[in-house]
């Protein structure tokens, strides 16, 4: 496949005409704007690839009268810095994405929960609101549709990983502490205040008014069969030209790897610090959904990088910011940091190592939320694919597992 290298300034989003999307949209019933979605094949972007247009559909068919659009800007997951670039570029597109939505479940709410540590961003996002009620494009009567009224309010986030996930991003946003909820019900369902409501994501929404402006047909000749579209890439790390990359989906490892001058990698960390450590003799694998599934955060390591001293690193990330409701999170995070800490000191048996690869195991499947199902994710990577590496430390006294 040919990619181009794209920056920041020559990415998809600036060459769709303001509001195209939304004035294509509100010619179109909800029913119309929803299929438009279908055929894309857009999926969210996030992380998750949850099809946004059965996401839509589930909450315009939702009864009630009070609906809700959240825009999740909690960009909390390590090396991921995309979203934060889409939201000082192109708030416009975001804002229009979010009426779109809105319109089409029926919504008169939008609300952006916005993370705690992109509070320099709330002022400029302010001013674009507060510009689009000037225009009509926000407000009763959008854009002169009888009937359509939808405003956007901004929520702040306090920090926390674990609101990244819908359920406890819905939680924060009524005051609570933030902890993902039993499912079902579903947002969709019972979300903010007990009302439908749809969580997407930055990109997510600033592709949809991407979609409504250019047909879904355009976006779906893009990516793979089971992949559709462009996507934007946060690549950090051992390279030579960090930055914020769009490429179709369906890319391999290494075409990345090569636009962004990463001539010697070890390996790559993709989808951040929840993602799969990927060696270089992996390098051909596709970031896509049947492939490799990332939320857009690609670490690059050089040769001369611990690995096991990422793996540390990551855990310690961790074991931190679990919101310690559920037993395999809150106790197993804390687990695998003691023996990754015994590997690195050389003392930890082969068995223990078994045990500690089968209890990540356990947490994938037992955590509640996204957090621990992903905690492990790592470092049970990292000792697959770079065994010798973690083993070869300084002998000392094995402990027994």
């Amino acid at each position: 496949m040919t990619t181009m290298k794209t920056i920041t300034n020559t990415l998809t989003f600036s060459a769709v005409d303001p509001d195209a999307g939304l004035k294509k949209a509100l010619t179109k019933s909800r029913a119309d704007v929803i299929a438009e979605m279908n055929a894309s094949g857009l999926k969210g972007r996030g992380g998750a690839g949850f099809p946004t247009s059965v996401k839509w559909n589930l909450a315009a068919a939702a009864k009630s009268d009070k609906k809700v659009v959240v825009c999740n800007a909690d960009e909390g997951e390590p090396g991921t810095f995309k979203d934060r670039v889409i939201l000082a570029d192109f708030p416009d597109l975001v804002l229009e994405g979010m009426t779109i939505a809105g319109y089409a479940i029926g919504a008169k709410t939008g609300i952006i929960y916005l993370r705690g540590e992109y509070s320099y961003l709330r002022q400029p996002l302010e001013a674009a609101i507060e510009k689009r009620r000037a225009a009509n494009l926000l407000g009763n009567d959008i854009a002169g549709k009888s009937g359509f009224s939808f405003d956007i309010v901004i929520r702040m986030g306090a920090g926390a990983y674990v609101c990244g996930e819908e359920t406890a991003l819905i939680e924060s946003l009524e005051g609570h502490r933030g902890e993902s909820r039993n499912r079902p019900p579903f947002p969709v369902d019972t979300g903010f205040m007990g009302n439908p409501t749809i969580v997407n994501n930055v990109e997510t929404l600033a592709w949809a008014a991407c979609i409504l402006a250019k047909g879904g047909d355009w976006f779906n000749s893009m990516g793979t069969e089971q992949s559709a579209g462009r996507k934007l890439f946060s690549v950090s790390g051992d390279c030579a030209r960090p930055g914020v990359y769009e490429f179709p989906l369906g890319v391999t490892i290494q075409e990345v790897l090569d636009d962004v001058g990463a001539d010697d990698a070890k390996a790559v960390q993709v989808g951040g610090a929840s993602g799969h450590c990927v060696p270089a003799g992996d390098f051909q694998r596709t970031l896509a959904f049947e492939d490799m599934p990332t939320g857009g955060s690609m670490i690059v390591f050089g040769q001369d990088r611990d690995m096991l001293e990422v793996a540390i690193n990551f855990l310690d990330f961790f074991l931190e910011e679990s919101c310690g409701q559920c037993t395999p999170c809150r106790e197993g995070n804390e687990k695998l940091l003691e023996g990754a800490l015994l590997l690195q000191e050389g003392r930890c048996s082969m068995g223990y190592l078994k045990n500690l690869c089968a209890l990540g195991e356990t947490m994938q499947l037992a955590s509640k939320c996204g957090l621990g199902q992903s905690s492990p994710n790592a470092f049970l990577s990292i000792v697959d694919h770079f065994k010798d590496e973690v083993l070869g430390r300084t002998a000392m006294a094995p402990i027994e597992g």
